[in-house]
């Protein structure tokens, strides 16, 4: 949910009138007698909602349909995805809506009460850990009894951001043993500092704008593909998280990888969203591969449904009060933070880097 009741009541302070869509918190535990004790307007129809809103927040992008019903010169604010969704910005941008994607905020100490990247990040990182954990065959801790000892699982990471290293913090307090790797050897001491054994490979720095990893060229990735079989065939579970933002997921785990597993191994691909970063993956789906699981589920996040949507609801609240500190919408582009994530203005999509996504997106079909 975009919006929950615990955040409503700062709106309220800064003078919104807040409505929603009837049902739409039940699947994330918050029931419509909750937002209305909170003060807001529970409204049954969609269209009548969108069609007098000056602002609609949300979590994903709207679909053309819905773009159609929003008013020009209304303010839309969501993960708009223009990579994979360029029809749907294109047409926020004819309807004269202007629209701001938390994908696109700066990397800043400013923005960081903002960034529902990380904030959701966080949660698939945990959930990773779990899913596998409930998949596989092992404790993963070692267990000393009186039949003798349980080694612990041996569980990998694959990439350390903020997923990552939240995966590696569970997989730790679960017991296992916990490799991990990033082509940003920056992380190195995060790492370490969780218990996890940092891989170095014989590999150049990849670390690109805003600290995330830049898209790799194929050259470098076979090689990493190299050096990394040895260590995906020794885990129980191997958890792939990398992602280049705007651009399909790098294969990190190859079929050959994945059938030099062992029976009952897992790899959960938190990057299945965007291709996956494994060559197996099935987006949405969970597999078995010659005895081994790879677990696809996209959109891990909403697994966690209250506190994905606690987290986003105050990320995105935070963004619309910077955008509107006294009741009203200035878009302002001389504001890091405005600038980077309005993606739509005036009729045009303002956002170069969403540009080059829409242009990628065309040339790819």
């Amino acid at each position: 949910m975009a919006l929950v009741p615990d955040v409503v009541r700062r709106l309220r302070d800064a003078s919104f009138q807040v409505g929603i869509e009837a049902g739409a918190g039940d699947a994330a535990g918050f029931d419509d007698d909750a937002y209305r004790q909170a003060g807001v307007e529970v409204v049954p129809d969609r269209r009548a909602l969108l069609s007098e809103a000056d602002i609609v927040l949300r979590v994903q992008p709207p679909s053309l349909e819905e773009v159609a019903w929003l008013r020009a010169g209304s303010v839309a604010i969501s993960f708009l995805q223009p990579a994979t969704e360029p029809a749907v910005v294109e047409a926020l941008a004819a309807q004269g809506v202007s629209a701001f994607s938390l994908e696109f905020l700066p990397r800043i100490s400013r923005a960081q009460s903002m960034d529902a990247l990380s904030s959701q990040a966080s949660l698939a990182g945990y959930k990773a850990v779990l899913m596998a954990a409930n998949r596989l065959g092992k404790y993963f801790p070692m267990l000393m009894t009186a039949a003798g000892t349980v080694p612990p699982a041996r569980v990998l990471v694959l990439g350390a951001g903020v997923a990552g290293l939240q995966a590696i913090a569970t997989a730790r307090r679960l017991g296992a043993v916990v490799e991990a790797y990033d082509v940003r050897p920056a992380v190195k001491e995060e790492v370490k500092s969780l218990g996890a054994t940092f891989l170095e490979l014989e590999l150049e720095s990849q670390e690109g704008e805003g600290g995330y990893a830049r898209e790799q060229t194929e050259e470098f990735l076979r090689k990493q593909r190299e050096l990394l079989a040895d260590r995906v065939a020794a885990a129980d579970v191997v958890i792939t998280t990398a992602n280049v933002p705007g651009r399909r997921a790098p294969i990190l785990v190859t079929a050959p990888m994945v059938h030099g597993m062992r029976p009952g191994s897992v790899v959960v691909d938190l990057a299945a969203e965007t291709g996956g970063n494994c060559e197996l993956t099935e987006p949405g789906q969970v597999i078995e591969v010659g005895r081994v699981w790879i677990d696809g589920t996209t959109n891990v996040p909403s697994t966690v449904p209250v506190h994905a949507s606690q987290l986003y609801a105050r990320n995105v609240v935070n963004l619309l009060l910077h955008l509107a500190p006294s009741g009203e919408v200035r878009v302002d582009m001389e504001d890091e933070i405005t600038r980077s994530c309005l993606v739509t203005h005036a009729g045009q999509v303002v956002n170069e880097r969403a540009r080059q996504m829409i242009e990628g997106a065309r040339a790819s079909t």
